[in-house]
């Protein structure tokens, strides 16, 4: 269908127009998206709730906390088996699979082998072992260097059954996970105190 002169006139008027608006509203736009990117602040304290993978009784609460460039991670996990469990920040804070699976691997932006903390060469989320005493509790403070809180808010903590070996890829050998949790933004301590 052929289209009038006046039609298509009104048309190129009209994108014009519209175009007119969008260079006058996009100096505002832009002014809010900075201004909101001031207001809204890097968090400094997370937690995550773990909960039992289908089995298990693990259970447990971390909170973490942005010092500098260290990132502090201390909880308390009961439920455990005696002895040494794997201890992982993995890809995903997906927890809809029954043996905690749809976590993904270990968080790894970097690809690097699995490893011990300290290793030249490790996965960011190789946080090691964490110890559970004879009543099957264990108590933590981890300091992870150079890592941020805010890279790991919305991922996965994992505790595993078994010992992580520090040494077998891609995951240490650690067993089933046995407890997992999201990782999401905490109250920071004086807003908690002054919320009671």
């Amino acid at each position: 269908m052929k289209k009038s002169p006046l039609f298509v006139a009104l048309a190129v008027c009209s994108l014009a127009g519209m175009a007119l608006a969008q260079e006058r509203e996009a100096p505002q736009r832009k002014g809010a998206e900075t201004k909101l990117k001031e207001e809204v602040k890097l968090p400094k304290h997370g937690v995550a709730v773990l909960r039992p993978t289908r089995g298990s009784d693990a259970r447990g609460i971390v909170l973490l906390e942005q010092r500098g460039d260290a990132l502090h991670l201390r909880g308390r996990v009961a439920g455990l088996s005696p002895g040494k469990h794997g201890f992982h920040i993995h890809e995903f804070g997906d927890i809809r699979d029954p043996e905690g699976e749809s976590a993904g691997g270990h968080f790894d932006p970097r690809g690097h082998k699995h490893g011990a903390p300290g290793d030249p060469e490790h996965h960011a989320g190789d946080l090691g072992n964490i110890e559970a005493n004879e009543q099957g509790v264990a108590e933590f403070n981890i300091e992870v260097p150079w890592l941020k809180l805010h890279y790991v808010v919305g991922r996965g903590l994992v505790v595993h059954g078994e010992a992580d070996d520090l040494q077998s890829q891609p995951s240490g050998d650690a067993g089933p996970r046995v407890a997992l949790g999201v990782i999401g933004i905490a109250q920071p301590p004086e807003k908690r105190q002054t919320a009671r």
